[in-house]
């Protein structure tokens, strides 16, 4: 099939991929590099020390997260997707992965070229009712549970995210230890993941990024010796972490599209221990590479089924079923559908 010419817009937060935490940017790397694999003629629209195989475009030599001046962080997302729009002509499809919210609906129906929407956030009735003035725009789900979310929006397709299972490495032993990893909010349930390591009498290893949540409400919790903070960590440090852990603590409060760093964990062997939220169930298959639980009292007490698991068999299921060749696939899918179908309507 005849290559395609596709403009991938990143957010400029940070770089792509990012230097530690940062899923939207991981996957956007991973889909990007996949894409120019697959002989396609990409774009990035990025900041400039950001590392890629594709054609850069570079409005910003860094991102807004490791520099206060650049305020508001609004316009620098939407001066960066603009330079995309301002070459639609040079593109079949562009692919914008909206971090927060998609400022790209606004350019649907000016753009000579079709716009992509992927988000990475579950959004709510309010949001969905505003976008639906655009109700022509295509998007991608990242899961069948943010696709319901969208009901009302035209969800092209549902694609899962991949994860980079060559760099994620597989460990069959563990340490003695449980993860938690992701974000300090309430939300992601750290308090919880706390409560039930010492409920089971476990070392707890938290892993993320200091914010005034951890001061606030965190700090007072870490002893370093039941509850241990690691700070936030590098993508080499986070795949020794992963392999190390008996299980990675997953007891989100609030429901999420997705959930990467499931795939993460158990693309290195490591089974989880979940709340049934957002779209856990999709993303774990109960009792072969987690557990799903009702509640923080079920969790702590079934911890021991959760180390009863194959790790071998995780990471197969997972190598299975977030490899980066799958992902790319469906995303090509969805692009060469998108432009048959804009040829056919000029």
């Amino acid at each position: 099939m005849k290559p395609l010419r596709i403009a991938h817009v990143a957010p400029v937060a940070t770089t792509v991929p990012p230097p530690r935490s940062g899923s939207v940017e991981t996957m956007t790397a991973l889909l990007t590099d996949g894409l120019v694999e697959r002989g396609h003629d990409v774009t990035l629209f990025a900041t400039a020390d950001s590392t890629t195989t594709a054609k850069l475009h570079a409005t910003y030599p860094h991102g807004y997260r490791h520099d206060q001046q650049m305020w508001p962080w609004e316009m620098y997302e939407l001066l960066n997707l603009a330079a995309a729009i301002e070459r639609a002509p040079e593109f079949d499809i562009i692919h914008y992965e909206a971090e927060y919210y998609p400022i790209s609906l606004a350019f649907a129906r000016i753009s000579s070229t079709p716009v992509l929407q992927t988000l990475h956030y579950s959004p709510g009735p309010s949001e969905i009712g505003l976008w639906s003035m655009y109700p022509e725009a295509p998007f991608v789900a990242i899961s069948d549970e943010q696709a319901r979310l969208l009901k009302d929006l035209n969800v092209v397709a549902t694609v899962l995210h991949a994860v980079d299972t060559d760099a994620l490495t597989f460990r069959d032993q563990p340490d003695d230890y449980l993860l938690f990893l992701g974000r300090f909010t309430e939300g992601k349930g750290v308090l919880q993941a706390i409560e039930v390591a010492r409920r089971a009498g476990l070392r707890l290893v938290l892993a993320a990024a200091e914010n005034d949540y951890y001061r606030d409400v965190i700090a007072t919790h870490v002893d370093g010796n039941q509850v241990v903070y690691a700070g936030e960590v590098d993508y080499p440090a986070k795949v020794k972490l992963f392999g190390g852990a008996r299980a990675l603590l997953y007891p989100v409060q609030s429901p999420e599209p997705f959930g990467l760093v499931l795939a993460e964990a158990m693309a290195c062997g490591t089974p989880v221990a979940a709340l049934d939220r957002g779209a856990v169930a999709e993303v774990l298959e109960q009792g072969v590479t987690g557990i799903i639980f009702e509640n923080e009292e079920a969790m702590a007490a079934g911890l021991p089924r959760v180390f009863a698991l194959d790790r071998r068999t995780i990471r197969d299921r997972a190598a299975a079923r977030f490899g980066v060749a799958r992902m790319v696939g469906e995303y090509e899918a969805v692009y060469r559908r998108l432009v048959e179908e804009g040829n056919g309507r000029r």
